[in-house]
């Protein structure tokens, strides 16, 4: 619309330059005909535009979902999810605000057993299963992401330590709870939960180190269980942890 009369106001504003000294019903003749040829013209013209413009931001739009969502289980993938919480991260130490939040690392247990069981399908629909199960222990601005494999992460921007807790062993219990009948026969899936939990500005491999070391304690001390503990004051340069079966 704007555009259409912008090309109006031209097209009078140069007619009445050229047709002022003219007569008075030939220079409203001009004026008419200034004013419905850019209308004719113009507005299809713009139209088409506009309908192009929006197709190529919903294309766009698309293209963007795509490059950071999984495929398979549609959460955010692995370096959209680190970017993301990193930017949260961020954006608090920029406005000195005191960060508080907690990173979440879930890993679901034997499922080269689910594999080698039921096969990569049924695999892949476990994941699946795992994800919706996940999703309603979340609070609306918490962040799902899948790590790789059969790894995800949860992060809980502002939330406590005991609210955490409660989530982490919600999350816990939702999947241990989900239906999974793998060729119409049920079978139980479980998960190990590691946790990081912050009050002070840190940034996304600090967590993701000290998370995925709670994870291992939580694999080895049998699995299916939670173990959260706060960001050591004094950061270890690296974190080591022996491999332990899924």
């Amino acid at each position: 619309m704007f555009g259409t009369l912008g090309c109006v106001a031209v097209s009078l504003v140069v007619t009445i330059a050229l047709f002022r000294n003219a007569g008075s019903e030939m220079l409203g003749l001009a004026l008419i005909e200034a004013t419905l040829v850019p209308i004719l013209l113009a507005a299809p013209l713009f139209f088409y535009l506009t309908l192009k413009l929006r197709e190529l931001a919903v294309v766009n739009h698309k293209l963007v979902v795509a490059a950071s969502t999984d495929a398979l289980t549609a959460c955010l993938n692995r370096g959209a999810f680190s970017s993301r919480v990193e930017n949260v991260l961020t954006r608090e130490i920029a406005r000195r605000q005191r960060a508080m939040g907690a990173l979440l690392v879930i890993d679901a247990d034997h499922f080269k057993m689910v594999n080698d069981r039921f096969g990569h399908a049924e695999g892949d629909e476990a994941l699946r299963v795992i994800v919706a199960a996940i999703q309603p222990c979340l609070r609306r601005d918490d962040m799902l992401g899948r790590l790789g494999g059969e790894e995800f992460a949860v992060f809980l921007p502002g939330v406590t330590p005991v609210n955490a807790a409660d989530i982490a062993e919600r999350i816990r219990r939702s999947v241990a709870d989900a239906p999974f009948r793998p060729g119409g026969n049920n079978h139980t899936l479980t998960v190990s939960v590691g946790g990081a939990l912050f009050d002070r500005p840190v940034m996304f491999e600090e967590l993701f180190r000290v998370a995925d070391l709670h994870l291992y304690e939580a694999k080895g001390a049998g699995r299916n269980r939670v173990e959260l503990a706060a960001m050591p004051s004094d950061m270890t340069p690296s974190w080591f942890h022996t491999g332990l079966p899924n």
